[in-house]
């Protein structure tokens, strides 16, 4: 039978060191292991049940824990029982019976994965068979529903964040296998992918509902236990990859376009690439910007993959350096900044690799401050000359980081921070972590309020979010659509064992809407 073990374990501490939670316990769950996959799954399915059910009776609030990468408390639930998904890593095929004669893919594309599978088990799996995810983050050591449900955005601005590859959505919604809405598998009905014969294996209610699966498919743990995603991919391909300085004058103002049109400073001149990153490090402006660039290219086996003997991988963003700056002294701040970024952010020419060779696995380095906000690109230039300005001020900066922007297409996701169309900018302050750096990024949220910039948070990096920025961020459709999809979704009980007390600060828990049932 499945396991869920009590570890004992009454403080939590997240990936990134910047905080505790105190906990009722942590419980590590662990698959059968003389079933056949989806024999295993389904029991695991019932297991989850009956921890819902013992968690509605005691009158706590529980949380499933994907890879620990959150900066912020929204994978978490004070006083409550966390959940260990990362033994939860089974994944199988669809045979071509159960795909929809609508789908316009076929089952090859299709891959059906537990929601403790890590990022990185899926490129390995995915490269034996022929096969890659259509984006990712930099680190690979997140859990699959754990990135997609804190939004987890990547940099193919071609294509959007990881969530726009999730398909299907398996939650365990209620405590009893005999209620049908506690059980349920949901799909958009504008792109239905398989027939009612999967969800009956999984033995779950299947339901068709594309507000339901917006809300759902980013919702920070707060739509019930996510035990399983469906996943289309794509034919294995490769990544050759750039990063440059660049000082010419034509890459500012194509920040607000994405027009490569006259990009002839760029490796391949006008061509799109896949992935598209600017580095700044805001004591060094004269030298340029450090600009990261990607093209796909059809794969074969005939290349060297990336060294990475040096600790840091072409996929490495700053989090995985930036701890080792120290603004203990502000004055040697801009120095030091310089002396890290020199001997950690290299630049390189023509390095291929299959995504996961790419984008590995990301050792941390000191404790650090990550927070990344989504705006209008056409934003970008004016918000980027507010950060250099703050780091000129002597009451917060100098800034012991750097900046960085992605661009990413935007998200159907109704909370999704990539929602800003058609392509969400997203500026990331990446710095030491310290208590003057803390008021640093405060004051940076503050001056983006101040100046009228529309912007939100991503999900699970260091958050500033309050009911207000809500609004702003999202608009009241958005987040009443959210509120309602959730309450159709679980029933009041359940509703309040998956509360926690960061969505109940941003005003996320009750929307004063009569009770309803899903139907």
């Amino acid at each position: 039978m499945p396991k869920i073990v009590e570890t004992g374990s009454k403080i939590w501490e997240n990936r990134h060191l910047t905080f505790t939670e105190e906990i009722d316990n942590l419980y590590d769950m662990w698959n059968s292991a003389d079933d056949d996959v989806l024999t295993s799954y389904t029991r695991m399915s019932e297991a989850i049940q009956g921890q819902i059910g013992e968690v509605i009776g005691q009158g706590i609030t529980l949380r499933a824990l994907g890879g620990g990468w959150t900066w912020s408390r929204i994978a978490t639930c004070h006083k409550g029982r966390m959940y260990n998904t990362k033994g939860l890593n089974l994944r199988f095929s669809l045979g071509s019976s159960l795909v929809d004669d609508a789908y316009t893919d076929t089952n090859q594309d299709l891959i059906f994965v537990q929601c403790g599978v890590s990022i990185h088990e899926l490129n390995l799996y995915l490269k034996r068979k022929g096969r890659s995810l259509k984006t990712s983050g930099a680190s690979n050591g997140q859990t699959i529903v754990g990135a997609m449900s804190t939004g987890t955005h990547g940099s193919a601005f071609g294509f959007g964040a990881i969530q726009e590859f999730v398909v299907g959505l398996h939650i365990i919604t209620g405590p009893d296998p005999q209620v049908p809405e506690h059980n349920v598998y949901i799909e958009r009905a504008s792109h239905r992918v398989t027939k009612p014969v999967f969800a009956e294996k999984l033995k779950a209610k299947y339901i068709l509902n594309d507000d339901l699966f917006n809300a759902a498919v980013v919702s920070f743990g707060s739509f019930g236990f996510i035990h399983g995603v469906l996943l289309e991919t794509e034919p294995l391909y490769l990544l050759e990859c750039y990063r440059q300085r660049e000082t010419s004058p034509a890459l500012r103002p194509m920040l607000e376009t994405l027009d490569f049109a006259n990009a002839s400073f760029l490796p391949h001149g006008s061509e799109i690439p896949h992935h598209f990153q600017i580095t700044f490090n805001p004591h060094d402006m004269a030298n340029g910007a450090y600009v990261t660039t990607m093209y796909k290219r059809a794969y074969t086996d005939q290349y060297s993959p990336p060294d990475t003997t040096s600790g840091f991988g072409p996929g490495d963003d700053a989090p995985a350096f930036i701890g080792l700056v120290s603004d203990a002294i502000p004055a040697s701040v801009p120095m030091i900044v310089n002396n890290v970024v020199k001997a950690s952010y290299k630049t390189f020419h023509n390095v291929v690799g299959t995504r996961g060779e790419i984008f590995g696995d990301t050792e941390l380095r000191g404790k650090l401050i990550s927070t990344a906000m989504g705006m209008p690109m056409e934003e970008v230039n004016r918000v980027l000359n507010l950060m250099l300005e703050l780091n000129g001020d002597n009451r917060f900066g100098p800034f012991a980081g750097v900046y960085a922007l992605r661009f990413v297409k935007s998200t159907a996701a109704t909370l999704g921070f990539t929602h800003f169309a058609p392509q969400t900018c997203v500026l990331e302050l990446d710095c030491v972590w310290s208590q003057r750096m803390l008021k640093f990024i405060e004051e940076a949220w503050r001056r983006l309020d101040e100046a009228g910039i529309p912007y939100t948070f991503h999900w699970g990096k260091q958050c500033g979010l309050n009911n207000d920025r809500m609004i702003k961020g999202y608009g009241q459709e958005r987040i009443d659509g959210w509120k309602k999809a959730r309450r159709e979704l679980l029933q009041p009980a359940v509703r309040n064992a998956f509360n926690n007390q960061q969505i109940d600060a941003w005003g996320l828990c009750h929307d004063g809407l009569p009770e309803t049932l899903l139907t």
